[in-house]
């Protein structure tokens, strides 16, 4: 699909930053259930809490068996995420999908061939101080967008993540990974080319590759927002 030539790495030309604060997101969302062990059975508030405390394999081991949503009735295995756990890097996409879901690894497919030449465009490497994580941690039937409710029950899981991890910058990849982070309505097109913030941590906001996968014409403008991610990174 041509996915390496056309992400070259050239040095961007000199100007002033295309980039405007957001607001700080609004309070963590409101977990839909309770999951499966040693969560089990517990209240929202309670389990949000017990994750929160988790350290990465005890995470790792809750992802796994969590039963909070639906998901899980349809799912092969759970996808944790996968990389560097002091990663600089962050890039969180919507949820797996096929392949990903026999594998137990985000982005393994086309659009995971596709992030790693995107990453390569700007030297950077999957596992390499770089983590990859996606919203919702169990394929949603035939990849649809996840329910708000499954992104609920999920959302303590990446929080955790987040604070595990502490990057110095974020990538959203795709509207509902965006939104999820922010805690607001977010349409690409007008999200890109701004710095918003999640807890102080700058978050980027482009396109899904596997939308990109599906709109050839729209990875030049992927191309910017990576140059942009890595002047905002430069410049902390």
């Amino acid at each position: 699909m041509g996915l390496g030539p056309l992400w070259k790495l050239r040095r961007p030309a000199a100007g002033p930053e295309a980039a405007a604060a957001s607001p700080e997101p609004a309070a963590t969302p409101v977990v839909a259930q309770a999951s499966a062990a040693p969560v089990e059975d517990s209240g929202t508030a309670d389990r949000a809490g017990a994750i929160a405390a988790m350290d990465w394999p005890e995470l790792e081991e809750n992802i796994r068996a969590c039963r909070a949503c639906g998901l899980c009735r349809e799912r092969k295995q759970a996808v944790p995420g996968v990389g560097d756990r002091r990663a600089d890097w962050l890039f969180v996409g919507e949820g797996p999908g096929a392949e990903e879901d026999q594998r137990g690894e985000p982005f393994v497919g086309q659009a995971g061939k596709l992030l790693d030449a995107m990453l390569a465009a700007i030297e950077l490497k999957r596992g390499e101080n770089v983590y990859i994580a996606n919203t919702v941690k169990c394929r949603p039937p035939n990849n649809r967008t996840p329910e708000p409710e499954e992104t609920a029950a999920c959302w303590p899981f990446l929080e955790r993540q987040i604070d595990l991890l502490r990057p110095r910058l974020i990538v959203a990849l795709g509207r509902p990974a965006a939104q999820t982070l922010l805690q607001t309505e977010v349409k690409i097109g007008a999200a890109r080319g701004r710095l918003f913030a999640y807890r102080g941590t700058p978050v980027i906001v482009t396109y899904h590759p596997a939308y990109l996968l599906r709109n050839l014409t729209d990875k030049a403008k992927a191309w910017e927002d990576l140059l942009f991610a890595r002047r905002t990174m430069a410049d902390q």
